[in-house]
């Protein structure tokens, strides 16, 4: 039975799979070619990330088609509902890349509060020549500690985000309609660990005390962020999106950006993804990273492996 990871998957995940006897072809097949692709190889399986999108087309198409798997979390770039009624099993790896987002997410934020994106584009520029100047225009930042990082989503990603705050020494609050409370545990390195309870608050309490606001979100036919949400929030604040393009307003948000509303934002994803709008990547507030939330080497191993004993439990 042969397998098509048409986006990539991990060397553990094609491992697992061929000891059970599947076929794993890497070919990365065009999006208008993969029906053909499909029928002609007779793959059984087929493994994406975000760039492949598995429509009624393909699902209708492709006979020999058995399982859709989605390497990560959001799978709005498959028609589920569709596939399940047709029959097809419809696998993704909620919580394989939590850790790496959440670290993503640390990243933006520590960068926000340096200011290391702005410093990271004027210094090859005018390092040597201005070294003074922008080291007095970086010489207002500020510390995490202390802080009030506001999550916008509680599952796995959000709570992981919220481990690495609590961590840092930041006050957490969390806003999430599905899930009114949580308890979260972090572990440490020694084997002890320490448990936090939550209980959920509405998002516009959350956005008037947060001083960073992440969100944590599926895809959205609206803005979870857009004027109204950043008119609430506190001068000043920063927000961070490692979740889907378009959950936040990116008019609304460059406007605050542009009136100093917002001090920085983070973004690991965009609207008009994959081709981010230039007034977003140009703008010199905004820490920007191309969708790498879950680009690392240890969750592309957990995802590999997860996807690996999902098909086989499901195909064999």
């Amino acid at each position: 039975m042969k397998i098509l990871a048409n986006d990539g998957v991990s060397q553990s995940g094609i491992d697992a799979l061929e000891k059970a006897g599947f076929e794993v072809l890497t070919t990365t097949v065009a999006q208008e070619q993969l029906i053909n692709f499909i029928n002609e190889n007779e793959i059984v399986g087929l493994l994406v990330r975000s760039a492949t999108k598995v429509r009624t087309d393909v699902i209708d198409n492709c006979s020999s088609l058995k399982l859709i798997g989605r390497g990560g979390v959001g799978m709005d770039n498959i028609d589920v509902a569709y596939a399940k009624e047709k029959g097809l099993h419809v696998i993704n790896t909620p919580a394989a890349s939590s850790e790496s987002v959440a670290e993503l997410v640390f990243a933006h934020l520590y960068g926000g509060v340096r200011f290391l994106y702005d410093a990271n584009r004027n210094m090859p520029l005018d390092g040597d020549s201005k070294f003074k100047d922008l080291k007095k225009a970086y010489a207002k930042g500020t510390e995490l500690r202390g802080k009030t990082l506001g999550v916008i989503g509680f599952g796995r990603i959000g709570q992981s985000t919220a481990k690495i705050a609590l961590g840092v020494g930041m006050k957490v609050i969390y806003s999430d309609p599905y899930m009114d409370a949580a308890s979260v545990s972090i572990p440490f390195f020694d084997g002890q660990s320490i448990s936090f309870n939550f209980k959920s608050i509405s998002k516009e309490a959350l956005l008037k005390e947060a001083d960073f606001v992440t969100v944590h979100v599926p895809a959205q036919k609206e803005y979870v962020i857009g004027k109204t949400e950043i008119a609430l929030m506190k001068d000043g604040a920063g927000i961070v999106n490692a979740a889907r393009g378009g959950v936040i307003d990116e008019v609304a948000l460059v406007e605050a950006l542009d009136s100093k509303k917002l001090s920085f934002a983070g973004l690991d994803v965009f609207e008009s993804e994959p081709t981010p709008e230039i007034k977003i990547l140009m703008n010199p507030n905004i820490s920007l990273t191309p969708h790498i939330g879950a680009a690392t080497g240890e969750a592309q191993n957990r995802i590999g492996l997860e996807l690996a004993n999902q098909i086989i439990s499901l195909l064999k």
